[in-house]
């Protein structure tokens, strides 16, 4: 059986029992030392305790199913490997985070840095994925993951430029990052519940305060911390605290890649083609709609974001208002008598709106492509430009894509493709490894079902190229 070559975002099934994950890369004069990891997650994307963290120091879970096998070298080759075995796995343990750690460097650093996903039992290779990265001090190579009663694994390539701390804390590990009298690595612990209060004792009364309590003096907002949205007060309480509350993730999603007080025009690209109907219908678009406002808002506090939806054509929205964002879902995304799929007759429709009828049912990416970099260009912003391009895949006008995305290289603009769980995505996978750009100017991961990943993990994935595409556009003069 050919091993098959996997792009970043991508999935496979696992057919085999058992696995073991294989990080490998050349060794040398002054390359870092590598160390592979597992973290073993609940369906809340969170360890149990700290048990659930197997690495160099607790090579082996308390189930038996996952087990640190140990590094190996030779011949300038080096590997670290973890074994799982899945039919071991406790009913909590939903994912499986493989990740790895730089010591004496950074990911950018290491040469030949690749994943392989081995049968256990046969020993023959399942998957490669060759990975790249930059000063990013601690990686998650990829996840096993439960989906519908069988294991899949996906490739993730996620970089963390706050390093191993930085990733542990992410999924429920506590960090204590005081100095190590010899200059050692935080320790890494699982949080600690504070002891419950005594109960006051019947026979001593309660004594009341000598004086009146001290008022603790005004916060100061610390850097990278949410920013205040024009427009936020008007929304409903319910949605206001969700806003809120993923401004926080996002702020701290840019925090663990160094990019704290970033700044961005963001622009929302949404497929209207026929296939996505079940996805307006169930809602899913229309949270995707909210969550991505939230990164809107923490980029760039002028309370708005451009959006545009595309099948055959593209079709211009009107700009998505933080304050007005309910109006704009109603009249926009959500499906009923003057929704995305069901628009009766012309007749009907509210000036605003668009007439889907006119946009068409086949994805051509290539032409809202085109409609978003003549924006820019006829728009110029002082900040750069993310946009945040959602479809479910049935991609099949690759040149042109391709065409489009590479002249759009020496443009101030990112675009970061997000896979709805079909198929087909083409050459928005293969951009990682397309040579002959100045800079990687694309990034692309697709889930099975984006509903149930976790605002942090989908703002990770979301803005884990944004900043390094910023260092490498500002070397290269592009910002």
């Amino acid at each position: 059986m050919t091993a098959r070559a996997m792009s970043k975002g991508s999935n496979l099934p696992v057919d085999a029992p058992a696995v073991r994950v294989e990080l490998a890369w050349a060794a040398g004069p002054g390359v870092p030392d590598i160390d592979a990891s597992a973290l073993l997650l609940t369906e809340a994307g969170r360890v149990r305790d700290d048990g659930d963290f197997v690495f160099y120091n607790q090579p082996r879970h308390a189930s038996g199913a996952v087990t640190h096998l140990g590094k190996r070298s030779a011949a300038g080759a080096a590997t670290d490997t973890v074994e799982v075995d899945l039919r071991s796995l406790e009913p909590a343990v939903e994912r499986i985070v493989l990740c790895a750690s730089a010591d004496g460097g950074t990911f950018g650093q290491v040469p030949g840095l690749v994943l392989r996903l081995l049968d256990a039992g046969t020993g023959t290779e399942v998957a490669r994925f060759d990975m790249a990265a930059g000063t990013e001090t601690a990686f998650i190579g990829g996840e096993l993951y439960r989906r519908q009663g069988a294991w899949k694994f996906r490739a993730v390539g996620q970089g963390y430029a706050s390093g191993l701390a930085g990733l542990a804390t992410d999924f429920g590990i506590t960090v204590d990052d005081a100095p190590l009298p010899d200059g050692g690595s935080p320790a890494v612990t699982a949080p600690v519940p504070p002891p419950a209060p005594a109960p006051p004792s019947p026979s001593v009364p309660p004594v009341p305060p000598a004086g009146p309590t001290a008022t603790a003096p005004p916060s100061v907002p610390r850097a990278g911390a949410p920013r205040l949205t024009k427009g936020e007060e008007r929304l409903p309480v319910d949605m206001r605290k969700r806003l809120s509350l993923r401004k926080e993730q996002v702020a701290v999603s840019l925090r663990k890649h160094g990019a704290t007080g970033v700044t961005a025009r963001v622009v929302l690209v949404l497929d209207a083609s026929g296939s996505m109907a079940p996805l307006y219908t169930k809602g899913v678009v229309n949270d995707v709609v909210e969550r991505m406002a939230a990164v809107a808002a923490q980029l760039d506090d002028d309370g708005e974001m451009q959006a545009w939806t595309f099948a055959t054509n593209p079709a211009r929205l009107p700009d998505l208002q933080i304050g007005e964002l309910p109006e704009w879902l109603r009249l926009h995304v959500r499906v009923g008598e003057l929704g995305l799929f069901r628009r009766k007759r012309k007749k009907g429709l509210d000036p605003r709106q668009v007439d889907m009828r006119e946009v068409g049912f086949q994805n051509e990416e290539q032409k809202v492509i085109a409609e978003v970099r003549a924006y820019v260009r006829e728009n110029p912003a002082s900040v750069p430009t993310l946009v945040l391009f959602f479809s479910d895949g049935g991609v099949y006008r690759n040149a042109e894509i391709e065409q489009q995305l590479r002249e759009a290289v020496e443009e101030p603009v990112f675009w970061q493709f997000v896979g709805l769980g079909r198929s087909n995505y083409g050459v928005l996978e293969r951009f990682d490894t397309l040579p002959g750009r100045r800079v990687d100017n694309v990034g692309f991961f697709a889930v099975d079902d984006i509903g149930t990943v976790p605002d942090p993990e989908l703002y990770d994935r979301l803005l884990s190229e944004f900043p390094m595409w910023i260092t490498a556009a500002r070397r290269a003069g592009i910002l």
